[in-house]
């Protein structure tokens, strides 16, 4: 969506701090590798090796220089970082959300912190009018998160993604921007 390389903010939560990665962040990305789910969904690798999570910071912040959108380490108000949280953007005036929370740091409220904080930055950009989450039916926490987040149940989108190779269901959610929830077009 965009040529230019953009500028990370930080952003202030409640609980979190969402900022750039840093090569201190690599043990929660190495935690993060060894989850059952994240790197099947994700682009964390699959082993805990150094480099291949120095590898992933450096990803993010390419992501950055794309324009392809904002990738922010989740970090406690200690600023250690126990997460991630990405704005992506699509087609249209469209952008996708994920995030993880490594294990050890989980059911402590980051996750639907770091999700209001970037939602309420994100909808007031101006190349956007709406940010979607797409959320497996049986992953219940983030069903939770969305919903705490604001976030509205749209659509069960079938065999959406392949995640290790078989076609998965994703709930799609989205939060309209002001301007969309305003406009004239609007049925």
């Amino acid at each position: 969506m965009n040529d230019t390389p953009l500028a990370l903010p930080t952003l202030m939560g409640e609980r979190t701090r969402l900022r750039e990665w840093r090569p201190e962040d690599v043990a929660v990305v190495q935690e993060a590798s060894g989850d059952s789910l994240i790197p099947l969904v994700t682009t964390v690798p699959r082993t805990r090796g150094e480099a291949e999570a120095l590898s992933f910071i450096g990803r993010q912040h390419d992501r950055l220089k794309s324009g392809a959108g904002y990738a922010f380490a989740i970090a406690d108000l200690e600023d250690r970082a126990v997460g991630h949280i990405g704005l992506f953007f699509a087609a249209g005036a469209r952008a996708s959300v994920g995030y993880w929370i490594a294990s050890s740091h989980r059911r402590r409220g980051y996750a639907r912190d770091a999700l209001v904080t970037v939602t309420a930055w994100a909808i007031r950009l101006q190349q956007l009018d709406r940010v979607e989450l797409y959320i497996e039916p049986g992953n219940h926490g983030s069903l939770r998160v969305a919903a705490q987040a604001g976030y509205k149940r749209e659509a069960l989108l079938r065999a959406w993604m392949r995640i290790d190779g078989r076609p998965r269901d994703m709930y799609m959610y989205s939060k309209l921007t002001e301007r969309a929830l305003t406009s004239s077009d609007r049925s």
